[in-house]
């Protein structure tokens, strides 16, 4: 049975789901148990509990699916909140955060990468350079966000991981126009990394970050009518 103390019932609830998710009880995917089961558990009523759980879908942290139950969506609410305001945002903004985040990406990798991480981005370059040989746009964004990604990874900054992970579909959606763009760029990224060359490898952060600007510059300007 919940301890309410000085916050209402349902600010208990609220904040009791919020740390059996946090603290990995209940994951992304599960199902939570039955609104009965709940109220027994916590000892409340159900309209405190289904106040609770709309507050919660509200955040993002919960998902309820007609016929179906209540699931976990989400684990961190700050991060949902940041991905719509991602999502809602021009991709000229998106792609000024990722020149910011890849700088600093590049340069922490190249000094603290190791050989899984090297493996990592190995491997993820070559998903990015076939899938764009043969022409396949969805696993080509697949490998340059994966190759980024493990790039984050190597730089063994959590913080810097969670915000990569945290901008992923803003990520993947100013991707998308690059196509078979900078192979040659992100195999010398890698070189660079590599070989610990960090001022080489932030260069050439910057210069893949341009080209993207220059691309959606081009994206939306009008067509010379005759």
């Amino acid at each position: 049975m919940l301890k309410v103390n000085r916050v209402s019932t349902v600010d208990a609830v609220i904040e009791e789901i919020r740390g059996r998710i946090r603290d990995g009880e209940w994951s992304p995917g599960d199902r939570l148990p039955s609104e009965s089961e709940l109220t027994q558990s916590f000892g409340i009523s159900r309209a405190s509990l289904r106040e609770a759980t709309r507050a919660l879908v509200h955040a993002g942290l919960l998902v309820v699916r007609q016929g179906d139950g209540t699931y976990v969506d989400a684990v961190d609410e700050a991060a949902v909140a940041l991905n719509r305001k991602v999502t809602n945002s021009k991709m000229a903004e998106v792609i000024e955060v990722r020149r910011g985040l890849d700088a600093l990406a590049v340069s922490l990798a190249a000094a603290r990468r190791t050989r899984e991480d090297l493996a990592a981005m190995r491997r993820a370059l070559d998903d990015r350079n076939a899938a764009a040989a043969r022409g396949d746009l969805a696993a080509f964004i697949d490998g340059d966000l994966r190759f980024h990604m493990s790039l984050a990874s190597a730089s063994h900054n959590d913080l810097l991981s969670d915000l990569y992970e945290s901008l992923n579909i803003a990520f993947r959606k100013s991707i998308g126009h690059a196509m078979g763009q900078g192979t040659e760029d992100h195999e010398a990224l890698y070189h660079a990394i590599e070989q610990r060359d960090t001022a080489t490898a932030t260069e050439l952060s910057l210069a893949i970050i341009a080209r993207m600007e220059d691309m959606e510059a081009h994206a939306h300007e009008p067509e010379n009518l005759p």
